[in-house]
């Protein structure tokens, strides 16, 4: 190799360690805005209550007060509300990924009279807000003795918004499934529900991950339906719970309510973790075919 092309050579591979470290560094850039107040209640969540509201504010405690997080249980019934919280969402999830996969399915490849007009009719359900529906469904749940318990939340996010939302992605999917897959499975003697369990479904992974990552985080953190439906603390999830850690007065303990709040987010942190590349493949192929 000539002279030319080593010198030629080092100047690309220069070039490509300066494009790597901007790029490196805007991202940096970009994800302070996003950290910092994560940080802030994490490391304010340690702090006494006077070092809260000082200036100029430290990122830091002087004074790292670890019993924050045992003083959360003198207020609320927390491990319980976290059970709670727990439970209801893994239904939630588990509901909706069953619903919305045969539903996004049946739109994709059953073919049957006014298929169109019920999927666009189903979709205008995204545009009723829930503060909408709120008050018949408290009527309803309230006539056959459901309230103050976790039912009215279960149910109506298994059938409802996180249905619609999960079906539309499922019907995405199962539109860009090649039909000569469900044609070699014909020919081995399949059904309509064997190729739906056996060929379509195990290739879902990427968009089943979305629509249960969405219902799980549309579960946790609902607080509008928990507060309509539950009166007692020992029924509680946790975005109703941290309103509840006040003291005598009513105003906030805002060092306790900080660490039950970074407790609330860890399993949403842990969950996305797990389930983001999935979600972006999912999101990023929903749009490939109408």
């Amino acid at each position: 190799m000539s002279s030319e092309a080593i010198a030629a050579a080092r100047r690309r591979s220069r070039k490509g360690v300066l494009n790597k470290t901007l790029l490196y560094g805007l991202m940096l850039a970009l994800m302070v805005p996003f950290a910092l107040p994560l940080l802030w209640m994490v490391s304010s969540s340690l702090k006494p209550i006077s070092e809260l509201f000082t200036y100029p504010p430290s990122l830091l405690p002087s004074d790292w007060r670890w019993e924050n997080y045992a003083r959360i249980s003198d207020y609320q019934p927390f491990a319980r509300q976290y059970v709670n919280s727990l439970y209801i969402a893994a239904l939630v999830c588990a509901g909706s990924v069953v619903v919305s996969a045969m539903a996004g399915y049946a739109f994709a490849r059953i073919h049957f009279v006014g298929r169109g007009f019920m999927f666009v009719l189903l979709l205008t359900a995204l545009l009723m807000p829930s503060e909408v529906v709120i008050i018949p469904l408290f009527r309803l749940f309230s006539d056959i003795g459901w309230t103050d318990t976790h039912l009215p939340l279960i149910l109506p996010a298994v059938f409802g918004g996180n249905a619609v939302f999960g079906t539309f992605i499922m019907r995405q999917f199962f539109l860009g499934l090649p039909a000569e897959l469900e044609e070699s499975g014909r020919l081995d003697g399949l059904g309509r529900f064997g190729l739906f369990f056996r060929i379509a479904l195990p290739l879902a992974g990427p968009s089943l991950s979305a629509v249960g990552l969405l219902s799980f985080l549309h579960s946790w953190n609902s607080f509008l339906e928990p507060l309509v439906f539950l009166r007692t603390p020992e029924m509680f999830t946790l975005p109703l719970a941290l309103t509840q850690i006040v003291d005598f007065q009513g105003a906030p303990i805002w060092n306790v309510q900080l660490a039950a709040s970074t407790l609330t987010v860890l399993p949403v942190l842990a969950v996305f973790m797990v389930a983001q590349r999935w979600f972006i493949k999912s999101i990023v192929s929903s749009g490939l075919k109408g």
